[in-house]
């Protein structure tokens, strides 16, 4: 026997009890003697006895019905076995006709009063429950905002109908990131597959040359071993992009937290930026605005999303250009400003720049890259609970990256 069983009956003895006791005391404070009491109690409870079954046979028919159907029948478990007793009670007790035709009279007014009522209940749950259909119909369908309920639902209904319509909002937005996240991956496949073929096909077609002998001259041969092997670390350094947004996007990269100079920081990214800037004819600046600050961060992490910054910097910098980076505190927080000369982004271009694959309104010249590096680089600072943004300064781009001074970790 289940647990619901047992309490089920427990509850059924428990209003047996109850009823009995409660019929022993109004007999005695009504003055009736105790074989009346017992009679009128024995017929009472035979009657509902016999409702009850009845009941119990309704509820089985109708319990697939409509709720409707449902209340109607509860109202009849009720109105009935009380209308028979009532009856069979004051036949038992000889009354007269007259007076019969009265109680008659009486339990077919109440009945059909407690049957109206019923029905005009039934109609309104059945009214609230085909507009919750109407709602769920709403929901499948993607709508985010769903039509409002008539005034007279009952309060459980609407409780429900204000979680659903919280649900419709999230299901709405969910479908919208599962879309995005989809374009996005998308245009990920088209854009790397394009960045991992050109590497390739150079790759293919040196290894080609000096497998047929085309090329002889140990100058030219010697030219080739290099052209391959800088595609190869082009190939190389896309995979290696392709890994580190996967950790990132993940939620797998483990940092180790450690006390590290942000000055340090943006000098080892000048230094790594500074051939490439040098071979464009880009000129970098950095300083420090007052005391050089010391900040809870995995330092490698942390460089790779400043040269990132950099390097997206660099490539949209013209010639003779000027990059101006600073470092420094402002409250709780460190920064680092990378404030490029490249003319700026378009406004419509600017919400897309930390996306993946995103490469601006302007060409993809050889080295460009996938688009990832903007995107690793917000991954890697939203790690260390920071953020990354960009706006258009006076001559150009500027990207603010903001670190906590303390480890996530210490300061929660």
């Amino acid at each position: 026997m289940t647990a619901r069983h047992r309490s089920t009956r427990l509850s059924l003895a428990l209003v047996a009890v109850v009823g009995a006791v409660a019929t022993l005391l109004v007999a005695f404070s009504a003055d009736v003697s105790s074989h009346d009491a017992l009679q009128i109690a024995a017929i009472g409870a035979g009657v509902a006895l016999l409702g009850s079954l009845g009941g119990l046979i309704l509820v089985r028919v109708t319990r697939t019905r409509s709720l409707s159907y449902q209340i109607v029948a509860s109202a009849l478990i009720v109105l009935v076995p009380v209308a028979l007793g009532a009856w069979v009670a004051a036949q038992a007790m000889f009354l007269n006709e007259h007076d019969l035709g009265t109680l008659a009279v009486i339990l077919v007014a109440a009945g059909t009063v407690g049957i109206g009522t019923a029905l005009a209940i039934a109609r309104r749950v059945g009214d609230a429950s085909s507009e919750l259909i109407d709602v769920a119909r709403e929901i499948g369908n993607g709508t985010p905002t769903l039509a409002p309920v008539s005034d007279d639902v009952p309060e459980e209904l609407a409780r429900l109908y204000r979680e659903l319509q919280g649900a419709a909002v999230r299901l709405h937005d969910a479908r919208e990131r599962e879309q995005a996240l989809e374009a996005s991956r998308r245009e990920l496949v088209a854009w790397v597959s394009h960045d991992l073929r050109t590497p390739l096909s150079a790759i293919r077609a040196l290894a080609e040359a000096l497998e047929d002998g085309m090329v002889e001259d140990r100058a030219t041969v010697a030219r080739y071993h290099t052209m391959l092997r800088v595609e190869a670390e082009r190939l190389s350094g896309l995979v290696d992009d392709l890994f580190e947004l996967s950790r990132t996007q993940a939620g797998v990269l483990r940092l180790e937290f450690e006390s590290v100079s942000l000055a340090d920081l943006v000098s080892d990214a000048l230094a790594g930026a500074s051939p490439v800037a040098a071979s464009k004819g880009v000129h970098l600046e950095g300083h420090v605005a007052g005391v050089a600050p010391e900040l809870h961060a995995s330092a490698p992490e942390v460089l790779r999303a400043l040269r990132n910054i950099l390097e997206n910097a660099i490539r949209h910098t013209p010639s003779d250009g000027t990059i101006v980076v600073e470092a420094g505190t402002a409250g709780d927080h460190a920064y680092v400003t990378v404030q490029d000369s490249g003319g700026g982004i378009s406004d419509e271009d600017l919400p897309r720049v930390f996306d993946v694959a995103f490469s601006g309104d302007s060409a993809r010249t050889p080295g460009g890259g996938a688009g990832l590096g903007l995107a690793i680089a917000r991954g890697l600072v939203e790690a260390h609970s920071g953020e990354v943004v960009v706006q258009n300064g006076p001559e150009g781009a500027c990207f603010t990256v903001r670190l906590p001074l303390a480890a996530p970790a210490e300061s929660a």
